[in-house]
Parts: structure tokens; C-alpha cells; sequence
């Protein structure tokens, strides 16, 4: 058979086998013992199995494909027959030759599965040949029991000078403009059984290279030591260098564009270049398990601006208390101050939860450039916009510092005179959730436009430094960390809400600050160890000392935290009277709660639901795609450029995960993340129950990273002496779409 660069015409184009039931009736009839490949029947999953039906497709349409033929599944019992075909191809015994699993499950669009079933390589001889053959049929036995159908592939043992895998699509990304190469000197066997780390290459739709990524140094990867095999370099290639030159890059990228032509869609190839210089077709399947693309148009999401008020995960009563009110004032505030267009303040979230986490839209807060300044600049409509508001900001500027009084006044008369809340009537409890719902947005809105008009005065003190003051000084008096935010209410900016726990003070010395700043004092409330006001708000007590006064955005944030306080302790008043307990109380959604407390009934489902589960931080910046499960999470990120960052390495099956590093032996954690040196095909069985894949070595393209993005299972590549780094049951969290893999686990 010829090879690519010498045809020019469409072939076939992946057109169906004419009369294809007819031929397969034909077939079955005759009882073939081998098919060759240029035979229509070869064409026929159902005869030959997917793998050697691709690539007699691939034949057909004129891709370079390599002689051979197939022993149907449930033949080969004419042994004459099947004796003449070896020996055709094998020139008598004296050609080595490759023997290959070829069942209709595998190479499909829905499943690979890669390196599942075996192969054999250079094989000599006819009692090796029949042993080679056995092999690949005793393969077909699957781990549940069952046998899958089974043809074998038989063609000539090709010595590659350099070989590899093709992607015409990032499986990664989800991006169909990009092409993605990984290869090495010799045949692409060692590649994809992860015994060896290629060369990368990243390539446009249109062929240009984008980057080259180097592997490790042999002695960096810690590799097994492998049988030896003969390779020829090619006159003008060392073993050393790169394995593929420029021009036979864009010999790939025809050959992928042709494969995806006649199969309609991007290929997984696998390839070689002979010692003259010829390309070869080894194998062609769909790409499976594409990582989700953002639609065009989708938010750039991160949770920067908003992490430090909401840093951990929340359950679906804390999104309702928390989250809801803070997009709404911060989307009041951007529309007073005339930052974005009011219609799509009134259709996008400045603020929603992604998998339980906080989440800002960075564009709407301006904590993102635009993506074309340049045509921001010509863009007409926001310097209208500000200008409208111009008049509007000039007299807010000048009333803000008298308003945000008036509001933290009034928010302190209110906390002063609520009730403890166990003697509160039901209705009275919903009234004062709905009172807290309402002055938070207040309270973001006030908080947001002081941060962006008032400047901040040179004695300038923050709530935070107030509350590092009253601790230092709570614990020099004597009094235990557990009474320090009863005695010290300001000690509560220090903390994060959370409906689940008490609120946690640091645990190390916190030295005190010195005095600055005048008047104000921070209302004092009694200890949470006496039951008569156990349940009472953080400002219903009688001050206790004068703290220094706070700028107008800090008495704001400072009341903030305390509204949300008050929130806890109603809500855990709310699951007292509802007959739950606070953790199956945070399942519910705030509308949920109200309708119980006014005498509805609780929801069916309440004791079904489920906590939700330990998932690792957001990334700093993302957009969110459609997946089969739900949204997905696709991190915006540069592409690396090899800075050695010790904690990444390549991603190789999106996702995020936390869990317990595993080394495949002994008992296995419930939430396992195996970390393994190779990506050995043998651990394929393993990772439908893993939590997530690590390997020091190994490519993204390789099967068993194929098979994890089949499996929706976070992996990661290339992680520099991850074995060491993570020994059996350390923490660890991992991101297989950046790579980032680190100890420990998200807050």
C-alpha cells in the first residue's frame, strides 16, 4: 500500500461498505479464517471488530494503512487457510510480525477502551504466531466475567524510526482548532502504554506549531528498564534530538485532516515514520470524552472578590442567607455608579455558587481587562452610561460617609433590640430573617460604593485590625478562646459564617495593635456559656470598651458579619422548632424554611438529601461549560511554557478532585487518588472507583489518561516526583485540566 504523500484524491471519505449485510451474510456463510484488509468485509465491525474495521476504511479512502488481515471473531478454525495467509504475510517466517485485539467494543465513539485488550509485538514464527493469537483472544475476558466478541489483526511489525499518538482535537480543552502530538524515537507502543514520555508538540487547525514540550531527562523519570529494541535512526535524525521535524508535523496534520474526513470528526491516530521516511497508519478512533467548551459568550468567573467573605464551601441555606443578598447589593451598586448596563445587571449574577463555592462574575466587579481593550476604548455605551451617573455619583460621593452612619446606626439600634431568639414566635423568627435578608443587600450596596468613592483616611483602621486588637487583648485578661467572641463581638470579623460550627478564632498569639483613630465604641454581648443569652445577637449587650472608631466601609463589613451571626443563631432556633438538626436544616432552601416556621410542612425529601461533599477551591478565573452531569468548571489559564513549577504538571483529564493518596496496594480509602510512577494499562480496572490519577510520568494522550477522561476521572501527568511527594494517605487536591496538583485540601 502506498502512503499518504503519494495520493491526492478523497478515496471513499468514509463512505458505508455497499451491500455491507450482504457481505457480512457472505462471510459468516464462507466461514473466512483471515479477511484482508482490502477486502469489503474487512470493513465490517460486526466481522472484524472496530479496530481493523477503521483502518480498512482508512485503506479504502487511500490513508496510508499497512498490509494484513483479520481473523474474524469465531473463526480461524481452518487452520490451512490461516496458515497460508501468515505465511503470505509474513514472507515465509521472515518477516516479524504484530498481532492486535480487534473487538467491536473498543475504538467506538462511546468507549476506547484503551489498552484494555492485548497485543503482541514481533512476532516470529508460526508457533509464536498461533501462541500470539491465543493471547489476544484469552484477553477478551473482562473483568465481570463475560467475554467480549473478538476478532485479531494481524500486519507486518513496521521498524519506526519515530512514532506516536495524534489528536485532531484537544480532548483536554475541548478545543477542535488545536492538534496535539506526543512522540518518541522508535514505534508508539511504549508511548501509549505510558512506559515512556513523548515529545508534545501543539499544533493550529491549520498545521503552525504553537509549542514543543521536552520530556524529562531518562534519569529524572525514574523509568523500569525495558527490553531493548533495534532502531534505525533515519539519515539527517539522532536518537537524541527531537523525534519530528517540521515537515513531517505537517504531514501529520494532512493525515489528520484526512482521517477526519473520512471518519466525520477528529481522530485518535496512532503513527510511524519508517526508516525511508514513510508515514503510517496504525490506528484511527474517534476521540473520546471531549472536555466541555464554554459557550461563546460565557462569564469569566473566579472567586477572588468575594473569597474572603465566603472562603468555604456553602449548603443551600447559606447560598439563600448569604450569597443572594450580596449579589443583589453589589448589583445596586454597580448600577448607582453606572459601571454596567442595567439590563444585564438584571440577567447575570454578580454573584452565584458554582458547586457550593462563592463565585464573582470578574468583568461585572472590573477584575478582569477586557478581553479587546482596544475596542473597549471605542465602545460608546460606558461612557454614556457613566455619565448619566455622573451627577448621581458627585452627590453620592459627598452623602455616602452620612448614609453609611445613618445605616450602621440603625442596623445596631435593630441588633440591640431583637429578642433572644428562643423566646421569639415563629412568625416574629421569619420576620427577622426577612429584616436580615433585606439590610445585607443594603449593607453590600453601601459597603461596595464606599470601597470605590471614599478615600481612605491616613489613620485608616480596618475591622480586621479592631478584631486582632480585642483578641490580643481578650487573651492577655485571661479569657478562653471559647468566650473570646461572646466578650468581643468585633473578634467575629476574624471568622467566616457558617451555620455548621461555632466560629473558630485564630489559633496562634495575635500581638495587639496600637490605638489610632477616635470615638465609637463596639456593643458588647454576653457570654454564649450563659443559656439566658446563649441565642442573642452579637450587639444586644451593654458595651463593655471603647474601640477605635472605623471608616465607613469597615463599620459596614463589620456589620455585615454581624447580621450574618444573627442569621446563625435564628437559624439554628428554626431548626429547634422544625425537629431537625442545623446540618439537615442547611439542606433546605430559605423559602423551604419559611414555609415550616409558618406552618407548612417540611419538604419529603428533607431526610434524603445529602451533605455535599469535600471538592477542592475554585479556580482564580473560569468560565462554565455544558457537561453531560451539569455545568462544568474550565479553568481560564495561559498555556505553559515549561516554568517549572514543581506543584503542575500536565492535565491530562479534566475535572477537580481532593481525596487520599494511594499507591495501588493495601486497603483503598474511600477517596482514593492513585499516585503512580507509570501509567501502567494493567491499573485500567482500578480507576472507575478512584477519586482521581496521578502519574510522574506519562502523556495526556496515553490510554490510560484516555480512559480517565471515558471515566470523568481527574488526572494529571507529568508530576514531578509525585510518588515522593505524596505517600500513601497524604491529602492532596488536583485540577486535570491546569495540572495543579498539591498537598493537602481545600477549606
Amino acid at each position: 500500500m502506498t502512503t499518504l504523500d503519494e495520493r491526492h484524491g478523497d478515496g471513499a471519505g468514509g463512505r458505508d461498505v455497499p451491500g455491507g449485510e450482504a457481505v457480512l451474510a457472505l462471510a459468516e456463510a464462507r466461514d473466512t479464517a483471515a479477511v484482508p484488509l482490502d477486502d469489503p468485509g474487512a470493513a465490517l465491525p460486526r466481522l472484524t471488530g472496530s479496530k481493523a474495521a477503521n483502518l480498512a476504511r482508512a485503506a479504502r479512502a487511500g490513508l496510508p494503512v499497512l498490509p494484513g488481515f483479520v481473523i474474524p471473531h469465531g473463526g480461524g478454525g481452518d487452520t490451512v487457510a490461516l496458515r497460508r495467509a501468515w505465511d503470505d504475510l509474513s514472507d515465509g517466517g521472515t518477516r516479524p510480525l504484530v498481532v492486535r485485539s480487534s473487538s467491536p467494543q473498543e475504538d467506538t465513539e462511546g468507549s476506547s477502551l484503551a489498552g484494555r485488550f492485548a497485543s503482541v509485538l514481533d512476532v516470529r514464527g508460526w508457533p509464536a504466531f498461533r501462541a500470539a493469537v491465543r493471547t489476544v483472544l484469552d484477553s477478551a475476558r473482562l473483568p465481570d466475567g463475560s467475554t467480549a466478541p473478538m476478532a485479531v489483526l494481524v500486519q507486518p511489525m513496521l521498524g519506526a524510526r519515530a512514532g506516536g499518538v495524534m489528536f485532531g482535537a484537544d480532548p483536554v480543552t475541548g478545543r477542535t482548532d488545536r492538534m496535539l502530538v506526543s512522540a518518541v524515537h522508535g514505534g508508539p507502543d511504549t508511548l501509549v502504554g505510558g512506559e515512556r514520555t513523548g515529545t508534545g508538540y501543539r499544533l493550529s487547525a491549520r498545521g503552525r506549531l504553537l509549542r514543543t514540550e521536552q520530556p524529562e531527562q531518562p534519569e529524572q523519570q525514574e523509568q523500569p528498564e525495558q527490553p531493548e529494541r533495534p532502531e534505525r535512526p533515519e539519515a539527517g535524525h539522532t536518537l537524541e534530538g527531537p523525534p519530528l521535524t517540521r515537515a513531517e508535523l505537517a504531514r501529520l496534520v494532512r493525515l489528520a485532516r484526512r482521517a477526519r474526513k473520512v471518519f466525520g470528526g477528529p481522530q485518535d491516530i496512532e503513527f510511524g515514520f519508517d526508516t525511508d521516511g514513510r508515514l503510517w497508519l496504525f490506528q484511527s478512533r474517534p476521540i473520546t470524552a471531549t472536555a466541555a467548551r464554554p459557550a461563546r459568550g460565557a462569564r469569566l468567573l473566579g472567586p477572588g472578590p468575594v473569597a474572603e467573605t465566603l472562603p468555604a464551601r456553602l449548603t443551600p441555606l447559606e447560598e439563600d442567607l448569604w450569597v443572594t443578598p450580596m449579589a443583589h447589593g453589589l448589583a445596586a451598586a454597580l448600577d448607582i455608579g453606572g459601571t454596567a448596563p442595567r439590563r444585564l445587571l438584571r440577567t447575570v449574577p454578580v454573584v452565584r455558587t458554582v458547586g457550593g463555592r462563592a463565585a464573582a462574575d470578574l468583568r461585572l466587579l472590573g477584575a478582569a481587562r477586557p478581553r479587546h481593550p482596544w475596542l473597549a476604548l471605542l465602545n460608546p455605551a460606558p461612557g454614556a452610561r457613566r455619565l448619566a451617573a455622573a451627577w448621581r455619583v458627585g452627590r453620592l460621593g459627598t452623602a455616602l460617609p452620612g448614609l453609611a452612619t445613618d445605616l450602621v446606626a440603625d442596623v445596631d439600634r435593630r441588633l440591640a433590640g431583637i429578642p433572644a431568639p428562643a423566646g421569639t414566635p415563629s412568625p416574629a423568627l421569619v420576620a427577622e430573617l426577612r429584616w436580615t435578608r433585606r439590610v445585607l443587600v443594603s449593607l453590600h450596596a453601601q459597603e461596595a460604593l464606599a470601597g470605590a468613592l471614599l478615600p481612605e483616611p491616613p489613620t485608616s483602621r480596618t475591622a480586621a485590625g479592631a478584631a486582632l486588637t480585642a483578641l490580643a487583648a481578650a487573651r492577655a485578661r485571661g479569657v478562653p478562646d471559647a468566650e473570646v467572641i461572646a466578650a468581643e463581638p468585633v473578634v467575629l470579623a476574624l471568622t467566616a459564617p457558617s451555620l455548621r460550627g461555632r466560629p473558630r478564632t485564630p489559633d496562634a498569639h495575635v500581638p495587639g495593635q496600637g490605638d489610632g483613630g477616635t470615638g465609637g465604641e463596639v456593643p458588647h454581648r454576653a457570654s454564649e456559656q450563659d443559656p439566658r443569652h446563649a441565642d442573642r445577637s452579637p450587639a444586644d449587650a451593654p458595651t463593655r470598651s471603647p474601640v477605635p472608631g472605623l471608616p465607613p466601609r469597615e463599620a459596614l463589613r463589620l456589620r455585615i458579619r454581624w447580621v450574618q451571626e444573627l442569621q446563625v443563631r435564628l437559624a439554628r432556633e428554626a431548626a429547634r422548632r422544625t425537629g431537625l438538626d442545623v446540618d439537615r436544616l442547611a439542606l433546605l432552601r430559605w423559602t423551604e424554611v419559611a414555609a415550616a416556621l409558618e406552618g407548612g410542612p417540611l419538604p419529603a425529601d428533607v431526610h434524603t438529601r445529602v451533605q455535599p461533599s469535600a471538592s477542592p477551591p475554585l479556580p482564580d478565573a473560569f468560565r462554565l461549560a455544558e457537561g453531560t452531569e451539569g455545568e462544568v468548571v474550565v479553568a481560564e489559564h495561559h498555556e505553559r511554557h515549561g516554568d517549572g513549577d514543581g506543584d503542575r504538571g500536565l492535565g491530562a483529564s479534566r475535572g477537580r478532585a481532593v481525596g487520599t493518596a494511594w499507591d495501588g496496594t493495601g486497603p483503598r480509602p474511600p477517596d482514593a487518588v492513585l499516585v503512580v510512577r507509570t501509567l501502567d494499562p494493567a491499573l485500567a480496572p482500578l480507576l472507575p472507583d478512584l477519586t482521581g490519577l496521578v502519574a510522574q510520568t506519562g502523556s495526556p494522550l496515553s490510554h490510560l489518561a484516555v480512559l480517565a477522561r471515558e471515566f470523568g476521572l481527574p488526572a494529571v501527568v507529568g508530576a514531578a516526583h509525585a510518588v515522593r511527594r505524596f505517600p500513601p494517605g497524604s491529602r492532596l487536591s488536583l485540577d486535570g485540566a491546569t495540572g495543579d496538583v498539591r498537598a493537602g485540601e481545600a477549606p
